[in-house]
């Protein structure tokens, strides 16, 4: 995978779960000082993103790659006309 697809699935993960975690904890985090609120959110999305959404996102595009992949050499089954 190169790393313009692996920051593109970053990006993918991380983006959205900010969002929803801004619009879920905004009233909660407007009593914390700013300084503090990156880190608190930040604790809460990168076990979020690292543990949970990219391996998902890494599964997908391996199981896209794989699809686009022209096959290759002889043998029976299907995608293969019979000989």
């Amino acid at each position: 995978m190169s790393r313009h697809h692996q920051a593109l699935m970053v990006w993918i993960a991380v983006l959205p779960t900010l969002t929803v975690l801004q619009l879920a904890l905004g009233g909660l985090l407007e009593a914390v000082p700013p300084y503090l609120r990156p880190p608190i959110v930040a604790t809460l999305v990168v076990p979020i993103v690292v543990y949970g959404l990219l391996p998902r996102l890494q599964r997908l595009h391996a199981r896209l790659a794989r699809a686009q992949r022209p096959r290759v050499g002889g043998g029976s089954g299907p995608g293969y006309p019979a000989a």
